[in-house]
């Protein structure tokens, strides 16, 4: 229906007879002479309607709106001048021409929009409810552009290093993989249900086990939890796993992958390797295992300053074993009451029970404001501002407590104060970095047991697979790694565990009795006694990549259909209520009007 897209004509085109197609951008009535400008997901091109040429086709073409969808034919000519003025569009690929419509035929009439597309919406649930509008968007077209690029980018890499695209079950069976399930009932096994899988991983391992040696999968994952800006119930993943191969092996083809990415999607070039911090270095120094290091603010530990302070919040939680530590927010005393308000809130979220701070006013300390210096010693102020390299204007934010939570908090509130001072206001630095010897296992107290910090097959790093058989679980650490790029964890993944001795021991450790173990994992420990390969892997969030590649904050701005920040699709009106003969052949009842009755009454 066209001879050409509507950003692909030039100069060297002057005289053809053309056919394009697409949507009304714009119409103008220039003295009765109809200008339109023609989109395409390509882009634009300038059609131009002479009365004198045809002056039905320009009465006609002076009628269209925005966003019906019309075919044209005419000449490729060359953008007069006019009055001595020309009228050469930069701002377009095809801003040197112009087409002389000598056809049109109109295709579908629009109604009245819902939006403009050409202007900035800042209505999300409208974009999301009208997102066939939306997609036409040029920016959103730019954005599927990029998504493809990189996947296609994934797939080429992959399959020249030898991987080979092998899709995994989408129903599948519930296992306690951290995030709630979401659940699919099965008609043919009333009372069973199928789940929807949170990633690919028990079934990458049994194609480990089936010989594959390498595998990959654009795959499509479940987890029915908590939204936010760069989390939806359905999401994507490059899944890689591999056999007989270790941590650097694995780390080397992401690094390679990522570098391919970046440079065939936005011709960024970026190192060819990132550099690799532990998970201890990265909370100590951070307060985050996916640290955004393009600022300052970093961590100070000031055990010496306050080791035998007189301030017990201090002295107490060092005799008990914790930590004090603060940052220095450079030149930010003047923090309003609000900011700090804000602050002590994220922290006391965090688990502190407040938020100590020093707004540094002055040279002399009388001028320094904040609820604790008149509890600290002369020497341990002088000790402060050494250690932190204290100036005027400073504002300084402590925290106190066990190791954990104070990092936590620091890490919190550092990224607060970043976006207060606009720290990264025109940042296009992009650091990517490897956070590597995470924890194996964390206690929950409130369950009063251990819990897998990424998954139940997770590898030990060799020094403590030992400690792992015999019961020693406090400080063991995983040969687990995460690829993170300013704050953002692109991926993780780990050496997994490949003998069912040692994952036997890893599901005692986490509680999983005899029977469990063989109700919820049966197969795998099947497949681990028949010659299992060392293996590893890791996946990538292909939707978190895709938003840092578009220079998005949000991966709604990369998914074609998303989810609202509620998981409901307001375009399908999703989820929805279901006739009730589909429940009955599920064997399944609501009890929704029930507990509406109850409320009632």
């Amino acid at each position: 229906m066209r001879t050409h897209h509507c950003n692909e004509l030039q100069s060297s085109d002057i005289g053809k007879t053309v056919t394009l197609i697409g949507w009304v951008n714009s119409n103008r009535d220039h003295g009765g002479v109809a200008f339109i400008d023609l989109r395409d997901r390509e882009g634009l091109t300038q059609c131009v309607f002479r009365p004198e040429i045809s002056p039905k086709i320009a009465e006609l073409a002076k009628s269209l709106r925005h966003e019906d969808v019309i075919q044209i034919t005419g000449t490729v000519a060359e953008r007069p001048e006019v009055d001595g003025n020309s009228t050469i569009n930069a701002d377009i690929a095809t801003g040197n021409i112009e087409i002389s419509a000598t056809e049109l035929i109109i295709k579908n009439k629009s109604e009245v929009l819902p939006f403009q597309l050409d202007k900035e919406i800042n209505n999300e649930d409208m974009r999301l409810k009208y997102r066939f509008l939306d997609l036409r968007r040029p920016v959103m077209a730019r954005n599927m552009k990029l998504r493809h690029r990189i996947t296609k980018t994934t797939r080429d890499v992959l399959d020249e290093d030898g991987f080979l695209e092998i899709e995994t079950p989408i129903l599948s069976k519930s296992t306690p993989e951290g995030a709630r399930d979401f659940l699919v009932p099965s008609r043919m096994h009333p009372g069973n249900f199928y789940a929807l899988p949170q990633a690919p991983q028990q079934y990458k391992q049994l194609l480990m086990c089936g010989g594959i040696e390498k595998y990959f999968q654009i795959a499509r994952c479940f987890r029915d939890e908590d939204l936010r800006a760069d989390r939806q119930p359905e999401f994507t993943q490059i899944d890689i796993e591999a056999s007989f191969v270790n941590e650097d092996d694995i780390i080397n083809l992401v690094e390679k992958l990522i570098g391919r990415v970046f440079k065939e999607s936005i011709n960024a070039d970026i190192p060819a390797s990132f550099e690799r911090i532990s998970y201890f270095e990265a909370m100590n120094n951070f307060g985050s295992d996916k640290p955004d290091r393009r600022f300052g603010l970093n961590l100070t530990d000031l055990a010496d300053v306050f080791a035998n302070s007189e301030f017990k919040v201090f002295s107490g939680a060092l005799k008990s074993g914790g930590c004090v530590k603060a940052i220095n927010a450079k030149g930010f005393s003047g923090a309003s009451v609000g900011q700090i308000d804000k602050l002590e809130k994220a922290a006391k979220e965090a688990g502190a029970r407040g938020l100590a701070y020093i707004q540094v006013r002055g040279e002399d300390i009388s001028e320094w404001r904040s609820p604790i210096v008149k509890f600290l010693a002369p020497a341990e102020l002088e000790g402060l501002k050494e250690a932190m390299n204290i100036e005027v204007g400073d504002l300084i934010l402590f925290g106190a407590g066990d190791w954990d939570t104070v990092c936590d908090v620091l890490g919190r509130v550092r990224l607060m104060c970043a976006e207060f001072q606009n720290l990264l206001e025109g940042n296009t630095d992009l650091d990517f970095l490897w956070v590597t010897e995470f924890p194996l296992l964390a206690y929950n107290e409130e369950d009063a047991r251990w819990h897998a910090v990424h998954h139940p097959f997770t590898r030990p790093i060799p020094e403590d697979e030992a400690k792992l058989i015999a019961g020693e679980y406090e400080g063991l650490r995983a040969q687990a790694y995460d690829v993170v790029l300013n704050g953002y964890e692109l991926g993780g993944g780990s050496i997994r565990i490949h003998e069912a001795p040692l994952q036997d021991a890893m599901f005692t450790a986490l509680g999983v009795t005899a029977e469990e173990k063989q109700t919820m994992f049966g197969h795998i420990l099947d497949a681990f006694s028949f010659g299992a390969p060392p293996h590893g892997g890791l996946a990538l969030g292909l939707d978190r990549i895709a938003m840092l590649v578009c220079g998005s904050d949000s991966i709604r701005e990369v998914i074609a259909f998303p989810k609202n920040n509620r998981g409901s699709d307001l375009m399908s009106q999703s989820p929805a209520e279901v006739d009730f003969k589909q429940l009955r052949e599920l064997y399944l009842k609501t009890t929704k009007k029930q507990e509406k009755n109850t409320k009632e009454s």
